[in-house]
């Protein structure tokens, strides 16, 4: 049955050589990832407490930070060809960790998965109508679904057809608002509402995609080399911060208020409706896309039993789609933004172990050049649950700096030190009887 559903996608294998893509084909998906309808909220909110130009150096700011992390970690996915969850046996977290890691990416991004399709329902049932909120949620969750179950391929298609959409929609509705005024003067003119410093604003635009950098291995997988990483990065995320961010200062500086997209909505009618649809779609599949990778690689971890990406992706959706219908998907926000603090602190010491610590690096390779995933992997690795966990703190209480950057870095340098004090160490061994080597290219 679980083959009918859909396809496996390599979630629990290196993704080989011939199923590997342009730079271009999955720089569209990164694109469309960072330009969704929340980075231009996140544009209007801090256009609506930052001048212009302050704006502009807390995109740069944040995007270099958000641009390194994405490279670093993207460069472990293209070179092993796994997913976030899977790679974390053998960077620092051992299976049990891993397992850790793969529900809380199920949990967190299946919520948000839910919280944006409950978004384009609200905008549905308001001006088309037909269908009550709950059934457009049901409607809009179950489409995205039957996309994802179809893989990355299918996925990648639905990225060319909506970020050129959503662009182009989000430029009608942008230009027919800006047209109404002097555009030097928005752009000399101050923030209209509460002062937000730099280092605030720094902080919103790179905790904004924070998680969505950490889980950048399930994207970069599908790369053919480590430029291709870098030109996407570049590409995707410096585009998507600058375009549809600075449109949002633009905007938030225009008509003097945050909820920028609702009077964009308003305005431009059926227009705005298309790009809710547009913004979210294109960033809902990989909400769904990661949620079912992680959950994968958690069934296997815990049951030793490889279950199929396809179907556990189906899964996953309807109960997304029918959380978002029932309404309450609203009281999850908290939780969310809690499970979020953890997640930095993961890619700081992936890649410590990785690049510098090396401890499990030599069986990554030699498994590599079977075309295969090493053959066990450690039960535990305790010196890594006390760093994430100290990290995770240590974002979440110290008020100075950029909290998630602030989480990562001091991982790093936890891990690091731990690696140089011979603490690196794992406990028990655990076949990897889930896993079996990918096809041949």
């Amino acid at each position: 049955m679980a083959s009918a559903v859909g396809v496996d996608d390599y979630a629990l294998t290196r993704v080989p050589d011939s199923a590997r893509y342009s730079w271009w084909s999955v720089a569209v998906q990164r694109f469309g990832q960072v330009s969704a309808l929340s980075q231009f909220l996140l544009g209007a909110t801090i256009g609506f407490g930052m001048s212009f130009w302050n704006a502009v150096l807390a995109f740069t700011f944040g995007s270099v930070i958000l641009e390194l992390i994405t490279v670093l970690v993207g460069v472990i996915g293209v070179r092993e060809g796994l997913a976030t969850s899977m790679i974390a046996r053998w960077t620092g977290f051992g299976r049990g960790g891993s397992a850790l890691i793969g529900l809380a990416i199920g949990i967190s991004l299946i919520g948000w998965f839910g919280i944006q399709s409950a978004v384009s329902a609200q905008g549905l049932a308001a001006l088309v109508g037909g269908l009550p909120e709950w059934g457009w949620a049901l409607v809009f969750g179950l489409v995205v679904t039957a996309i994802v179950v179809r893989g990355f391929h299918s996925m990648a298609w639905t990225a060319y057809l909506m970020v050129p959409a959503f662009l182009i929609l989000v430029g009608w509705s942008v230009v027919s608002e800006l047209t109404r005024h002097d555009l030097g003067a928005l752009v000399a003119s101050a923030p209209p509402g509460p002062h937000l410093s730099l280092l605030q604003g720094t902080t919103l635009v790179a905790g904004g995609f924070i998680v969505g950098a950490v889980i950048t291995p399930d994207m970069t997988r599908f790369n053919r080399t480590t430029g291709d990483v870098v030109k996407q990065t570049l590409v995707g995320v410096t585009l998507g911060e600058y375009v549809i961010g600075l449109a949002g200062v633009l905007l938030a500086h225009a008509v003097g208020t945050a909820q920028i997209t609702t009077i964009v909505t308003s305005s431009v009618g059926w227009v705005g409706l298309l790009i809710v649809i547009a913004g979210t779609m294109k960033i809902n599949d990989w909400n769904l896309y990661s949620s079912g990778l992680g959950v994968v690689n958690f069934i296997g971890t815990v049951s030793g039993k490889r279950a199929h990406r396809g179907l556990v992706t189906a899964v996953l959706g309807v109960v997304g789609s029918v959380l978002a219908a029932a309404g309450i998907l609203s009281k999850f926000t908290d939780f969310l933004t809690v499970l979020g603090v953890a997640f930095p602190p993961i890619a700081g010491i992936m890649v410590a172990e990785y690049f510098v610590v090396k401890q499990w690096r030599g069986e990554l390779e030699e498994a590599r050049a079977r075309g295969a995933v090493p053959t066990d992997a450690p039960v535990w690795v305790p010196a890594t649950i006390v760093v994430w966990i100290a990290a995770a703190l240590f974002g979440e209480f110290v008020d100075w700096g950029l909290p998630s950057i602030n989480s990562l870095v001091v991982a790093f340098v936890l891990y690091v030190a731990a690696g140089k004090l011979g603490l690196v160490r794992g406990v028990g061994k655990s076949a990897t009887a889930d896993a079996e080597p990918a096809p041949a290219a």
